[in-house]
């Protein structure tokens, strides 16, 4: 019985996500925006499984979803005109990134390790920024657009459909979450909360603490490139700003405003925080103070996530 009610959230969660472009409208909502949630959320998640699992903050996640971003983008443009390829191509080179980046700050904790990742992260920032001829410099990566779906035997229209385009989403996004969940359940998986809950502890029970650290932050970095991908190839556009460090900044609220040790504590965070921007910012240009008030409140009455306060409201 308790394992059934276990899986009641999840069974909530895929259909709420599984059902969304049908309600989104009835409440004020649109198509894309529900795109955005989920691969916002899945950058969110790809950030906490970091941050919450393995409790190293980094402030430069931007940089991989950014690099994932152009890498689609030019993909298309420059090389070959496939989504499926653009995905791959942006996704192995944030992760490529990660790798070297990850190797040169794996031994720095705290504050020291989340300084250096804004510091590479700004590093990726420039180079866009100033890469004109490449890159569209400030103005940003155009003239390309995602490519129908060959499939051999159909071919999928994700260019004409918003509708069709959040279900490739959708099945990339489940696709990467299952893998999320496999490696947390697995013992590599505990052993990245053991080190979150005591790394000197880890060390003497020999564990190579630098080794996983190190590992958790490529596998965060991956699929947070991924979600670089999809981001772009939901407007056909991407610029400088996907890789600066306020966009780091909005997936670790994200992940807080969520609940940052839970599973699905940032998809909701993601939600509730690109709503609410969406709402706000056709209100008021100053939309990022209500956030920023609204987020405050959270974490100072509900240091656990709205996650947290659902949990305790269904408990009690």
């Amino acid at each position: 019985m308790s394992a059934l009610r276990q899986q009641v959230p999840n069974a909530v969660v895929w259909l709420v996500l599984l059902t969304m472009p049908y309600w989104m409208g009835a409440v004020g909502g649109y198509t894309e925006l529900a795109s955005r949630v989920v691969v916002l959320g899945l950058a969110a998640m790809a950030l906490n499984f970091l941050l919450g699992f393995t409790g190293v903050l980094s402030f430069g996640h931007a940089a991989y979803f950014g690099l994932g971003a152009y890498g689609v983008g030019m993909t298309i443009k420059y090389l070959v005109p496939s989504t499926p390829l653009g995905i791959l191509v942006g996704a192995a080179v944030g992760t490529l990134a990660a790798m070297v980046i990850g190797a040169l700050i794996v031994k720095l904790r705290g504050v020291y390790f989340a300084m250096v990742t804004i510091a590479f992260g700004q590093v990726f920032f420039f180079i866009a920024f100033r890469w004109n001829e490449v890159t569209g410099g400030d103005d940003g990566l155009t003239g390309w657009k995602r490519q129908a779906l060959d499939l051999g035997f159909t071919r999928v229209d994700i260019l004409g459909s918003d509708k069709a385009f959040y279900y490739l989403v959708l099945a990339v996004f489940a696709a990467c979450v299952a893998a999320m969940a496999l490696l947390l359940r697995s013992p590599f998986g505990r052993t990245l909360i053991a080190i979150r809950e005591n790394e000197r502890r880890a060390r003497f029970l020999g564990i190579p603490v630098e080794q996983h650290i190190w590992l958790s932050f490529v596998i965060s970095c991956f699929f947070v490139s991924i979600a670089g991908t999809l981001y772009a190839l939901l407007s056909n556009f991407t610029d400088p700003r996907a890789l600066r460090w306020d966009q780091s900044g909005n997936f670790v609220i994200m992940a807080v405003l969520g609940g940052m040790r839970s599973f699905w504590g940032p998809l909701i965070g993601a939600a509730i925080f690109v709503v609410l921007q969406d709402y706000v910012s056709s209100q008021t240009e100053n939309w990022m103070s209500v956030i920023g008030v609204f987020f405050m409140l959270v974490v100072l009455f509900f240091p656990r996530g709205v996650l947290g306060i659902l949990r305790r409201r269904l408990a009690s």
